[in-house]
């Protein structure tokens, strides 16, 4: 009996070394293959006969990284795309990673086509089903027509409720904007907000995750999309799980914790619905958040247009990344300018000051925010700043390589389009020749006709900023009101804020935003 035990023993254990053995060559078989799949489609887009090629474009200094290493560098990356618009226009030929040939543009024409017609995005394995996912028609019109009451003006309104000294706000700001989205998206609360308190472990992740994707751009480009089409869920987990990179394995943890989190969440407000209208009344925001809303709405809704848990779960890690991670950014840039305008600050403080007095003391409504106009202006100044083949019409024609002016651009199934949003909205043939000057002032007048006729596809305020067409930003008035809430606190208690003295050659990869402020003394406070 103990000899039979015996030989099993060493017979599963064979067996496993087999199997794993297997297992990690089929590994090794799959990523190579999608290697030279993705170069091979690639190539065939970059030797295809297209009009593409004739667009003119900057010679890559690099054939493995392209033009991205210029076009996203931290340091250099605003001012290279400047150096595109103005030495090419605003359509180019640029090159990706591996040379793929790729499409920047910031024509509104052509962002028109591209965003209202044919636009694919793709973010299932981040955010899950979501509106950022790759969805069908269907499933997205579904989805935007649930969200589309909970993002309504009328929400919105119910939703308004020692000396100088350095702070880092670019910390403080992604705090705030995270239990600003907490509170009000989903009645639940993620910090204390008290000084000493530490940061919730999900800012931290919504932080890392954006550098860690950019880290991973090539396994994400290149290996990933033939296991994604042809593996099911577990095996593509199993096949991570097995790759011995840290990048890799660090987006995945981030991931899941966001999911499990928003599951956690979703399982919360659930619980809340099933005990009953006092149950929900008892949370935080007392079943006025986004999250009762939309849940009281899918409940209303025909079968058919009903979401299912995935779904809801999955605008629950949209709705949170989006509402924290790029306001945050917004809100710091907002402080970080300010500081070289003193007399703007000024004027905002009188302005929310004498809003205060106004309404003696209590707190603003939401109709009594958007109706400071100088509190808005600096917002709407920091905001400016394809599946088949398709042919890309455009506003203003570009000249070809071969000294030839084209109006329209033949773009072939497959290339991966570049918007750049920065030149979109800082195009001097559009938006004057003042563009680059700081100038909230330029939101309280009519702006030039030239981008009042341009049709720029954009949601708000023809800046491209929250997007355009059936994929734009459906949160981006909850996002206005995230960046102008605190402006108006802060104005109304400090006195000014002010940027310190900052070493150059830091070279840490957390960002900062040391600001000194002053808290008011008189009658501001």
């Amino acid at each position: 009996m103990l000899e039979f035990l015996s030989r099993a023993k060493q017979t599963n254990a064979s067996a496993l070394d087999f199997n794993y053995s297997s297992l990690l060559q089929s590994v090794v078989v799959v990523a190579l293959s999608a290697f030279i799949w993705s170069i091979l489609r690639n190539r065939r887009t970059l030797h295809g006969v297209s009009s593409l090629g004739e667009v003119r474009g900057p010679r890559s200094r690099s054939w493995f990284t392209g033009h991205h290493s210029q076009i996203f560098n931290l340091s250099q990356g605003w001012e290279y795309q400047r150096m595109l618009a103005d030495e090419y226009g605003s359509a180019v030929q640029i090159k990706g990673i591996l040379g793929r040939k790729e499409f920047y543009t910031f024509d509104p024409k052509a962002l028109y086509h591209i965003l209202v017609k044919v636009f694919v995005i793709s973010g299932a394995l981040l955010f899950g089903n979501g509106l950022l996912s790759e969805l069908t028609v269907e499933q997205h019109r579904k989805q935007r027509k649930m969200l589309n009451p909970v993002f309504s003006i009328a929400h919105m309104r119910s939703m308004i409720q020692d000396g100088p000294r350095e702070i880092d706000l670019l910390g403080w700001m992604a705090r705030t904007a995270l239990e600003l989205i907490g509170q009000s998206g989903f009645g639940y609360s993620f910090d204390s907000m008290m000084d000493d308190g530490p940061r919730h472990k999900y800012s931290v992740a919504i932080k890392d995750l954006v550098p860690a994707l950019t880290r991973s751009e090539f396994a994400r480009t290149y290996l990933l999309p033939l296991p994604l089409k042809i593996l099911p869920t577990n095996i593509r987990t199993c096949i991570m799980n097995l790759i011995p990179w840290k990048v890799l394995h660090d987006v995945r943890d981030m991931v899941n914790y966001m999911h499990e989190l928003s599951e956690e969440i979703y399982e919360e407000k659930k619980c809340a619905f099933e005990e009953g209208d006092e149950a929900v009344l008892r949370q935080i925001g007392k079943g006025n958040d986004l999250l009762s809303i939309m849940m009281k709405e899918n409940m209303k809704a025909d079968i058919e247009d009903k979401l299912d848990e995935a779904e809801i779960i999955g605008q629950l890690t949209t709705f949170t990344f989006a509402a924290m991670d790029t306001t945050s950014n917004a809100l710091s840039r907002i402080l970080h300018l300010l500081t070289f305008h003193p007399e703007v600050q000024d004027k905002m403080r009188n302005e929310t000051v004498a809003a205060r007095r106004e309404c003696e003391g209590d707190q603003l409504s939401y109709d009594e925010l958007v109706g400071l106009p100088y509190l808005y202006a600096p917002v709407s100044t920091l905001i400016r700043d394809c599946t088949a083949d398709t042919i890309v019409p455009l506003s203003l024609p570009v000249r070809s390589i071969n000294g030839n002016e084209v109006t329209e651009i033949f773009i072939p199934k497959g290339t991966l389009v570049v918007i750049s949003i920065l030149n979109a909205n800082r195009d001097p043939e559009l938006w004057g020749p003042d563009v680059l000057e700081w100038k909230p002032e330029r939101w309280l007048s009519p702006l030039p006709e030239a981008i009042m006729n341009s049709k720029m596809p954009g949601v708000y305020s023809h800046l491209m900023t929250f997007n355009g067409g059936n994929h734009s930003c459906i949160g981006f008035k909850f996002s206005q009101l995230e960046m102008t809430s605190p402006n108006k606190e802060i104005f109304w208690q400090m006195s000014g804020i002010s940027s310190p003295i900052v070493v150059e050659g830091d070279d840490s990869r957390h960002p900062q935003l040391p600001l000194v402020v002053e808290l008011a003394k008189g009658d501001h406070q």
